[in-house]
């Protein structure tokens, strides 16, 4: 009896301290974090400073905040996101990540759901639909400083030149969303990181794959298709496509000193006759080309934690 009282208090003993444990990495990790945030070395104005401080990288108690967040959103631990993240707003992408990848690892949080391959060094995060959700995913991803995110988005072609199945990927886009205002002046342009574009582009060609580069609009207007004024605004913009969180993704990993990049696919061409995307259409686009639009994200995304170029060039 005392023997068996033995045994089961050292079990005890050895929970509580595989708790400390985990507790105390844990505490190291935010302290960890804290260090990181450096100050500017030159003299900033009040106003300048109140814009800094509400950065993730520059304010401790928001950082601390924001990693229990990304934990608690995705399911994931910090210490499982790789250094490479695709960003998807489809489920069946979730799913084909980890059918490619077996030794991915799937959780699903109160938000978002999130699958990490240590093999290829890629993380997946679905992350829902909008500009609100793509803000809200960057920042807390920024946490983790990761080497590269790549957004697999789909897009509404305007050229006629388009076709559905067709690549683009976009060199810059039109903030025409609510949300990027936040981040960043309404002057400063929505971009992507050339590297990582570079990298996408790449790929491409390897596998002998035509794409289209050009300027994309951002709305949260969902239905867009039937308001002829923001139709006549595309015309004038000479935009090759109409989506709904480029421009945030691009202006919140700017502001947020992230590497970001997007590979869009044209999933319907809604400025033609019958052009609007259906259920029935939906369902020809995920058949036919879903499957290469994301074999080719983990392609891109391994292929930048391989070959080792410097992405990063965020000083400030």
């Amino acid at each position: 009896m005392a023997e068996k009282k033995s045994r089961k208090a050292s079990g005890t003993k050895k929970v509580a301290t595989k708790k400390r444990t985990k507790k105390a990495s844990k505490s190291s990790l935010v302290k960890q974090l804290t260090e990181k945030t450096k100050k500017p070395s030159f003299k900033l104005s009040p106003r300048l400073k109140a814009i800094r401080n509400n950065r993730v990288y520059a304010n401790v108690a928001k950082r601390k905040i924001a990693l229990d967040m990304l934990e608690r959103y995705t399911g994931h631990e910090f210490t499982d996101f790789q250094p490479q993240i695709i960003l998807t707003n489809f489920h069946y992408y979730f799913d084909r990540f980890q059918k490619l990848l077996p030794d991915a690892v799937a959780t699903k949080g109160s938000a978002f759901a999130a699958a990490s391959s240590p093999s290829a060094k890629v993380t997946i995060v679905e992350f829902g639909i909008g500009s609100a959700m793509a803000a809200l995913v960057m920042e807390l991803l920024a946490i983790v400083e990761p080497r590269a995110v790549l957004f697999l988005g789909m897009c509404g072609g305007t050229r006629n030149d388009l076709k559905v199945g067709d690549f683009i990927l976009p060199i810059g886009s039109i903030r025409s969303e609510g949300v990027s205002v936040h981040f960043m002046p309404p002057q400063v342009p929505a971009l992507p990181t050339f590297k990582v574009q570079k990298f996408a582009s790449q790929v491409l060609v390897e596998h002998g794959l035509d794409y289209r580069t050009g300027v994309v609009h951002s709305t949260d207007l969902r239905f867009w298709e039937f308001d002829e004024n923001f139709k006549e605004e595309l015309y004038e913009e000479r935009v090759i496509a109409v989506e709904m969180e480029t421009a945030t993704l691009f202006v919140t990993a700017f502001a947020s000193k992230v590497s970001v990049g997007a590979l869009l696919l044209v999933s319907d061409m809604p400025l033609q006759r019958g052009g609007i995307k259906t259920k029935k259409s939906a369902n020809s686009v995920f058949k036919n080309y879903t499957d290469l639009h994301i074999e080719l994200g983990i392609e891109i995304m391994a292929d930048i934690a391989e070959r080792g170029e410097a992405i990063r060039q965020y000083k400030w």
